[in-house]
């Protein structure tokens, strides 16, 4: 049987894929061929929502967890994450692409945020960001979309810390697009009932409906063929059947687990290949006020706190992003049910080359993750959490302030496994996604992150998707 031939084979069909393919097609000529392997199924909106679920693959087990206490949440199947996220939208800060260089920790990037704003401008576009006129980011554009609403106690922290406290930019639509209507803050945005955030499927599904573009559900790429030191194409199983297909260029999306994973199984190898598993460390602190009512937004998540963010303490602990909740979890006291805020703290990690992902020689799809924790960089501000609210939340009436006991098991943001960089020595891929080794080879997504930051990683993959495929085809 003759091997198929394609211009491009993409592994996976999430946000790092999609977005690549969003600026390949306008490279790529009228009769090129692009073939999209994706592992899982097609899962619509609407059986999504009668199954009550994002995937009808669950993600758990399509690994082997050394550590099962620590989850590593993803949504197989097409759209990918797009379909559980809670498409929240920061962006990084100048200083986190800096990290080592400002404070003497970590990593720095390859790239700056100059090089990527106006990939970030497109971004927001194509995901109608809803964002504020303010911003902690120098932007050459404004958000597409005006501000969600702020609650009460929000409305008294902006006033307080106008250049520390802005409306959170998300993908949580304030006003109606052509696909989608305007959220209705039911805080369900794992699973939103109207279909009001980004997906892949509801914004960019017309992608794989190009002639162009060949989309294979139910196939899970096993490996990159090399020959003479050149990708030639990909193998994968689909029905139980290895089947082969070649392609002038191949790129990897399928997140930080499965793109180490397959560049191990495809026979490549590096000091830092697969090391590095790390997401950041989040915790939910709760205040009881005196006399103001809360939940008066038109999102579940409203504002973002950037006051503990960047700053000299970077160089002893980790800078923190603060998520205020417009999500009704009531107060139990007759006539106070609304006097309460939620705050959610995402701190930074370091990488740890103790965690990660290794391939198995006797299992051909699951690669085996073990993780060793977070790193006391991160622990020593989560240490911190109290004193931190008492002076985030100083100018509202606070009664008392409740930290959990333990931070969250996940904040589903899964990174850094094929870091990117200038020098083949320390890095996988350089400033272009490109493998150093194998150069018609891109490895997409967040698995090329030097560092963990606070921000939420998926409006950065997304635009480093994009820059990728300028760099690639220009």
């Amino acid at each position: 049987m003759a091997v198929a031939s394609y211009d491009l084979i993409l592994v996976g069909s999430g946000f790092a894929s999609s977005f690549f393919l969003l600026r390949a097609l306008k490279y790529l000529g009228k009769d090129a061929k692009v073939l999209v392997l994706e592992a899982g199924a097609r899962d619509p909106h609407h059986w999504q929502l009668a199954n009550g679920r994002n995937s009808s693959l669950p993600y758990a087990k399509t690994y082997i967890n050394r550590t099962p206490e620590k989850p590593w949440v993803y949504s197989p199947g097409f759209g990918g994450s797009s379909k559980c996220w809670w498409a929240c939208t920061p962006r990084m800060l100048p200083a986190d692409f800096e990290l080592k260089t400002r404070y003497g920790v970590g990593l720095d990037w390859p790239i700056g945020y100059n090089d990527l704003e106006e990939y970030y401008c497109d971004v927001e576009e194509v995901m109608a960001v809803s964002g504020p006129e303010d911003s902690p980011f120098e932007r050459s554009r404004p958000y597409p979309q005006p501000p969600h609403n702020l609650t009460d106690p929000d409305k008294i922290l902006k006033k307080a810390f106008p250049g520390g406290f802005f409306v959170q930019p998300s993908a949580r639509a304030r006003v109606a697009t052509k696909r989608r209507g305007p959220c209705c803050s039911t805080s369900t945005c794992r699973l939103c009932p109207i279909n009001a955030k980004f997906t892949v499927e509801n914004e960019l599904g017309w992608l794989y409906a190009d002639p162009r573009v060949e989309l294979l559900l139910g196939a899970r790429a096993l490996e990159v063929i090399l020959e003479g030191g050149e990708a030639r194409g990909v193998r994968y199983v689909k029905g139980g059947h290895e089947v082969e297909a070649n392609a002038e260029a191949v790129g990897l999306g399928a997140n930080a687990v499965f793109n180490p994973f397959l560049l191990q199984k495809s026979g490549l190898s590096h000091e830092w290949l697969g090391k590095n598993l790390c997401e950041q460390l989040s915790i939910t602190v709760t205040a009881d006020l005196d006399g103001v009512d809360n939940f008066q937004g038109s999102t579940s998540l409203t504002g973002h706190g950037y006051l503990h963010y960047d700053g000299d303490h970077r160089k002893e602990r980790a800078a923190a992003l603060i998520e205020t909740r417009n999500i009704p979890r009531l107060r139990h006291e007759k006539g106070r049910w609304r006097q309460r805020l939620e705050m959610t703290y995402s701190f930074e990690n370091l990488l740890d080359p103790n965690s990660g992902v290794t391939a198995e020689p006797k299992d051909k799809v699951r690669p085996v993750i073990d993780w060793k924790g977070d790193t006391e960089y991160a622990l020593k501000s989560l240490r911190m959490v109290k004193e931190l609210t008492e002076e985030f939340t100083q100018p509202l009436p606070v009664e008392k302030i409740y930290v959990p006991k333990f931070p969250e098991a996940t904040v589903s943001h899964n990174m850094c496994t094929t870091v990117m960089g200038k020098n083949p020595e320390d890095s996988i891929v350089d400033p272009g996604l490109v493998h150093h080794q194998v150069r018609n080879l891109l490895v997409l997504g967040a698995s090329v992150f030097p560092t963990a930051s606070p921000a939420n990683p998926t409006l950065t993959l997304s635009a480093l998707s994009l820059l990728a495929a300028d760099r690639f085809y220009a």
